[in-house]
């Protein structure tokens, strides 16, 4: 990639510098939070998981921070929102497949989430919405990558 004066990168060229993101997020039980997103399919990387914090492998080069609130208040001089009546941000994770979409949605359920809202199918993506036990809001989500820029207009 030769990102000259004269080219501007595409979104493509800048997504292919690959950068490692960690979103932190409070939670107010740590083990029942590991177990939650354990019931998830999500694995933990030890060596950045202690009483304090656990951290969630997503990607590659994507992590969830799950902090003890204690903790999390200690990054920051600002109020942390309460999930129950604000809404910090939406979360979003892809599935390999529809029914892969619904059996992670399932287990959500299974393991103490609540739905967020019903099941939206727009052709080229499906998606389910939950919040998790500390009422933080996630998407789980199948796209065709190829449809979908063929249907974006």
């Amino acid at each position: 990639m030769n990102f000259g004066a004269s080219i501007r990168p595409t979104p493509m060229d800048l997504a292919r510098r690959s950068r490692e993101l960690y979103v932190n997020l409070p939670v107010a039980n740590l083990a029942r939070s590991k177990a939650f997103f354990a019931a998830l399919g999500f694995d933990f990387e030890p060596r950045f998981t202690n009483d304090d914090a656990a951290c969630m492998i997503v990607g590659e080069t994507s992590f969830v921070m799950l902090l003890r609130r204690p903790f999390f208040e200690g990054f920051s001089d600002k109020k942390i929102c309460d999930g129950s009546s604000t809404l910090e941000a939406l979360f979003a994770f892809d599935a390999p497949s529809r029914a892969e979409v619904d059996a992670t949605f399932a287990a959500a359920l299974a393991a103490g989430a609540r739905e967020a809202r019903p099941a939206k199918d727009h052709g080229f993506m499906y998606e389910r919405s939950f919040y998790d036990l500390d009422d933080h809001l996630w998407e789980v989500l199948w796209m065709d990558v190829e449809a979908a820029g063929s249907s974006a207009t």
